[in-house]
């Protein structure tokens, strides 16, 4: 299984979400997949701290894939109010001691955003060949697209962690909000697409418990997200009363190695592009969203709707505390 993983890392960055760490240590630990690139989107992290944190990580667990950094900023959505809740939230909490101890990914040399250049090529060269996994907002997704307009038929299957439809609390997510014109054109591509929205991910869970268990066997996969999850969770425990954190992205990779894990529906899915709504996930199916979206353009969808938590946290466990 050959793959591609754009993202926004931020493991060791205080305030920043860690699921991006865990999706990338379970497609390196996969026996099955080759992880053959890593490309960096602004998100979660800026596009050139998730290339220094995915280059350190790398380092840490000694292994060699090719990082291209991508895009520093969405295709028209203005960066400046996501930057500053994104980047000053841990701060605005008073939590930033809990990654006391932590060592921060070293800055890496500052390099091209390459990013969707390298990911249109190696699918085009490959047809039918390569999956792409995009856990950050799409915008490195979306210039591929424009860049070979033949990608959308020549991808194996683009698996993205986006979207939400009834999550209390979001009226968006992240990564569609941050670049709602790039999830439209890839939403609308019709390429065939898997989209692993919030309300599904929010099933999932990990405790303080199962990162202990995870770190019971001892490798360097295991021992950098001990280092690097244990802040995470006690800040996600604080922020959002939760009794553990969600990993979002893992989801994405634990699908594709064992698809019995969640239960899916098909549907046609675009983004809002205007007034209050921008960013919002539209549905044209038995839970159509209201905002004045034309008729449905690309194709349908796979959307997973159910996973089973345990079985996935013992995926997680089965592969990772394998790896040598």
């Amino acid at each position: 299984m050959r793959i591609i993983i754009d993202c926004d890392p931020g493991n060791g960055i205080p305030g920043a979400n860690v699921d991006d760490g865990l999706a990338l240590a379970l497609a390196l630990a996969a026996p099955q997949m080759s992880l053959e690139l890593i490309t960096t989107v602004a998100g979660n992290t800026t596009s050139e701290v998730g290339y220094a944190v995915a280059c350190d990580m790398l380092r840490q667990l000694g292994c060699t894939v090719p990082v291209c950094r991508g895009a520093a900023h969405a295709l028209l959505e203005p960066a400046g109010p996501w930057r500053e809740r994104l980047d000053t939230s841990v701060d605005d909490v008073g939590l930033r001691y809990l990654w006391r101890g932590v060592t921060p990914a070293a800055k890496a040399k500052v390099s091209p955003p390459t990013a969707a250049n390298a990911i249109g090529e190696l699918i085009c060269n490959n047809p039918g060949v390569i999956t792409l996994v995009a856990v950050g907002p799409l915008t490195n997704v979306a210039m591929a697209l424009r860049l070979f307009p033949d990608m959308a038929q020549m991808v194996k299957r683009i698996v993205i962690m986006g979207g939400v439809f009834n999550v209390p609390g979001y009226l968006k997510d992240t990564n569609f909000g941050i670049d709602p014109e790039a999830a439209h054109v890839v939403l609308t591509s019709g390429a065939p697409i898997t989209v692993v929205p919030m309300d599904t991910t929010t099933q999932t869970q990990m405790t303080h418990a199962d990162l202990q268990r995870l770190a019971g066997v001892d490798n360097p996969i295991t021992r950098y997200l001990n280092v690097t999850m244990r802040p995470w969770i006690d800040y996600s425990m604080r922020t959002r009363g939760l009794p553990g954190c969600w990993i979002h992205d893992a989801l994405t990779i634990a699908w594709l190695l064992d698809p019995t894990l969640c239960a899916s529906e098909s549907d046609y899915l675009d983004v809002a592009l205007e007034g209050v709504a921008r960013g919002a996930t539209c549905r044209y199916g038995k839970l159509r969203v209201n905002v004045g979206v034309a008729a449905p353009r690309g194709a349908p969808v796979q959307i997973l709707t159910k996973v089973d938590n345990a079985r996935l946290l013992a995926l997680i466990e089965r592969y990772l505390q394998k790896r040598a």
